[in-house]
């Protein structure tokens, strides 16, 4: 009772912030009163003697794993003559959104606030016979609610940094209560899985990083193809693409790019921010620049324009297969100290030239297989940014022997959602009656 107060307190003072978030142009808060109420739009039913699994993720990358996890595990339960039903929550409109369109709409719901009357209202009308968590979403009412219902939860891919170890370190007892309600974890590595079990997780398995499999990795794809048309990009073109980029990360790509365009005449930019709403100040950047350049949008009603070099992506979900139209990759977020980076993982599975910056928290496991197999750079500033480009430009079978060791060490690290979904299916009641097909088919892109 007192956590919903302190809840309470903390909503309403958010009010503010959250309508004027909505009328500012800025990315609003999804869903905040269905989410209060737990008045979620209520998921298909059901089918007699079917698993439902439901699945949680916040950011667009969780949900992108965990599409790819819940048809792995719809493929092994069908293997096994099973029937596995999954739905999906997110707490982010970009969550939901890409979850709409990997999974369908009518099996995609915002994710309840921590209120008791929120979580056991969700928990009525999606009927889980298991929750799947991703990466690390621990909240007390959502974990205490689901348990009291023998419900098994499964934290999948579950990292903890050592930062956030020493965090809930002050609050142990808390989140001990937390962790002793959680069914299995399965984590990211073995540093994870020791953190998680020194707070308090009863059953901590080392699975490997989902990250891997989750990336696509092939050129040859026709949503790449099609990129690489509508942009107008020619076979020579050298495309130099910084994505999941933060401000001041575009400044840093567009000034490497106007040192080096003269010398090399094929090199195009490509610009993908971090968050769509960023693209006016963006835009304004690049107008500052004197430079032509096109935005995404443009290519829904006119051709691409061929003498625009630059292209800033205005547009979301497609970043996945931007990265595989580019030789030379910088991954954003990373420059600045405050973000921990994005995932490094997807250019590198196109083979792709890749480089970041030094802070990368988010990914430090992965960042450390792809710099011990010397498979990607480090760059510490723009002026590092800018000598790595030229690096590829004027040596381009370095570029292009590192883009290859990246491919090759991604590839490698394969696996993880299979084990993963392995684990996951074991949770579920082994008296369960069998089928002959499954309920959920990932959508590709």
């Amino acid at each position: 009772m007192l956590l919903n107060c302190l809840y309470c307190v903390a909503f309403l003072a958010l009010l503010p912030w959250m309508a004027w978030r909505r009328v500012s142009g800025g990315r609003p808060v999804a869903a905040p009163f269905q989410r209060f109420t737990g008045s979620i739009p209520v998921p298909p039913p059901k089918p007699a003697g079917t698993a439902r699994i439901w699945l949680h993720g916040v950011s667009v990358g969780e949900v992108q794993l965990l599409a790819t996890l819940a048809g792995e595990i719809s493929r092994q339960a069908l293997a096994a003559g099973r029937l596995v039903d999954c739905v999906i929550s997110s707490s982010t409109t970009t969550g939901l959104a890409v979850a709409a369109n990997r999974f369908g709409a009518e099996r995609v719901f915002p994710c309840p606030l921590d209120f008791t009357w929120a979580v056991n209202r969700v928990l009525d009308r999606v009927a889980p016979d298991l929750l799947v968590l991703g990466e690390l979403e621990l909240w007390p009412h959502l974990l205490s609610c689901t348990a009291a219902r023998s419900v098994p939860i499964v934290v999948a891919n579950a990292r903890l940094s050592p930062r956030s170890f020493r965090g809930y370190g002050r609050i142990r007892p808390l989140v001990a209560a937390m962790l002793g309600r959680v069914t299995l974890v399965l984590a990211r590595s073995q540093d994870d899985g020791d953190r998680f079990s020194h707070l308090g997780a009863r059953d901590v398995r080392i699975r490997g990083s989902m990250k891997f499999d989750g990336v696509k990795g092939d050129r040859g794809a026709p949503e790449v193809a099609s990129l690489r048309r509508l942009a107008g990009f020619a076979d020579d073109d050298a495309v130099f693409l910084a994505g999941s980029t933060q401000a001041p990360e575009e400044q840093f790509a567009l000034e490497a790019f106007r040192s080096l365009h003269r010398d090399h005449p094929h090199l195009r930019l490509v610009i993908v921010p971090r968050h769509v709403e960023r693209v006016g100040e963006i835009a304004r950047l690049l107008d500052d620049s004197g430079l032509r350049w096109q935005a995404r949008s443009r290519f829904a009603t006119a051709a691409a324009d061929p003498d625009a070099r630059v292209l800033l992506i205005d547009t979301t979900g497609e970043l996945a297969w931007w990265w595989g139209t580019a030789a030379i990759a910088f991954v954003g977020g990373s420059l600045d100290g405050r973000r921990g980076g994005q995932n490094m993982l997807e250019p590198a599975a196109y083979g792709a030239a890749v480089c970041f910056g030094p802070f990368t928290g988010n990914f430090r496991d992965e960042v450390g297989v792809l710099l011990e197999a010397h498979s990607a750079e480090v760059v510490n500033d723009g002026a590092a940014l800018t000598a790595f480009v030229a690096r590829c430009l004027e040596d381009p079978a370095w570029a292009e022997e590192l883009g290859r060791r990246a491919a090759h060490t991604v590839a490698r690290q394969r696996g993880a959602t299979a084990a993963t979904a392995t684990a996951i299916l074991g949770l579920l009641d082994s008296g369960e009656p069998q089928h002959s097909g499954c309920g959920f088919q990932a959508k590709s892109g």
